[in-house]
């Protein structure tokens, strides 16, 4: 009976540690995601602009690219986690 118990206890706690991951990995893959289509959005609208306007939104686009990749990463080496 104990031994059985032991397992369920495992079985939950192996269970809910994916769940996290997987959420972790769904989090920062939307938050790349969102920072990608800010850098096209802030891309776009340098392309449209005149200076000094467009060294802003060039800039911007820059450093939105910078959070998508390292979400993207970060969002990576959540997947590598999961099953673990």
């Amino acid at each position: 009976m104990v031994n059985r118990i032991v397992l369920a206890v495992a079985a939950m706690l192996i269970a809910q540690t994916g769940v996290a991951q997987v959420g972790a990995a769904v989090k920062e893959g939307s938050k790349a995601t969102a920072e990608k289509a800010q850098q096209l959005g802030d891309e776009a609208k340098a392309a449209l602009s005149s200076e000094p306007n467009k060294s802003l939104d060039e800039t911007k686009a820059k450093e939105h690219k910078a959070k998508a990749h390292y979400h993207a990463h970060k969002a990576k080496s959540a997947t590598k986690d999961i099953g673990k």
